[in-house]
């Protein structure tokens, strides 16, 4: 058992502090959303716009988990890559263009609605974006 945690713990990334650990997790958090829009289709995708279920056909689905899983891609290279500005600005971005999805979707298109479905996004690129911008200059000095 030991052995296979240690295993496991050389892969994580190697940068100091919990924030390139976040990203991987989140990563592959996504990774496993996305493979979701595939496979079961449109429950869980109408549970973050709920307020017109409707709305959410299995190709919006799938475009959804696409566009998830290169968000993924570009988180999983965030938590790798913490020090490289280029990528940890790609990461910060990727979070920034979530939160203006799902936000536009709740306060604009009203597709979504604050509950279950629409917290865990919001929450995850809120925190995200918050701890980047704030260590922002941590990570980027050890370059």
């Amino acid at each position: 058992m030991s052995s296979i945690l240690a295993t496991i713990v050389d892969y994580l990334p190697k940068a100091p502090g919990l924030l390139p650990k976040w990203l991987l997790f989140i990563s592959a958090v996504s990774v496993l959303n996305s493979v979701q829009t595939y496979i079961s289709g449109l429950e869980l995708t109408r549970r973050v716009y709920e307020n017109k279920p409707l709305e959410t056909t299995a190709l919006s689905a799938r475009t959804f988990g696409t566009w998830t899983f290169v968000s993924s891609i570009i988180r999983f290279y965030g938590a790798y890559y913490i020090n490289n500005p280029l990528i940890y600005q790609l990461t910060l971005w990727s979070y920034t263009i979530a939160i203006f999805h799902f936000g536009s979707e709740w306060l604009v298109y009203r597709t979504a609605k604050l509950g279950k479905g629409l917290a865990g996004p919001l929450v995850v690129a809120t925190t995200s974006i918050t701890w980047m911008l704030l260590q922002k200059d941590y990570y980027l000095s050890l370059n």
